[in-house]
Order: structure tokens, then C-alpha cells, then sequence
């Protein structure tokens, strides 16, 4: 889905609106937290945190690697 919207003054910042069909798609609505990441193109909006992927990804590394000495750790 396209839609165009337009920045409007927000005290120091600009804002925009979101259709609520949109916000429906991502399961989000007022009050809840949305990330902006600058992509080659332009900008992303999503609700996931990209922080938190990396986060992951390095958990996932290091468990697969240290899983013996996590799992004797775990026991203790």
C-alpha cells in the first residue's frame, strides 16, 4: 500500500499521519513505539527494534558456541 502524507510543524520537529489501515497491518497504534532507521532510499518506519536483532544475533552466536559451559552454569 502507497499513501501519501504530508510533514507538518510539531514544535521543534515535523510529524505526520499514519492511515489507520497501516497501523492496523503493523498491529500498532497510539502510545506504542515506532523506530525510524535510515535505509539507501530513504527511511524505514517500523515497529521493530533493529538493536534488538543484533542483540539477538550475537546471543544466538555465543549460545551455539559456549552451550555446554551455559548449560553447566545453569545446573550450578
Amino acid at each position: 500500500m502507497i499513501k501519501e502524507t504530508t510533514l507538518r510543524a510539531v514544535g521543534n520537529s515535523a510529524g505526520t499521519t499514519i492511515p489507520k489501515a497501516m497501523l492496523d497491518r503493523l498491529h500498532v497504534g497510539e502510545g506504542d513505539k515506532l523506530y525510524i532507521v535510515e535505509v539507501d532510499n530513504g527511511i524505514l518506519l517500523t515497529p521493530f527494534d533493529p538493536t534488538f536483532r543484533d542483540a539477538m544475533e550475537a546471543y544466538e552466536e555465543g549460545f551455539a558456541t559456549y552451550r555446554n559451559a551455559l548449560k553447566e552454569l545453569a545446573e550450578k
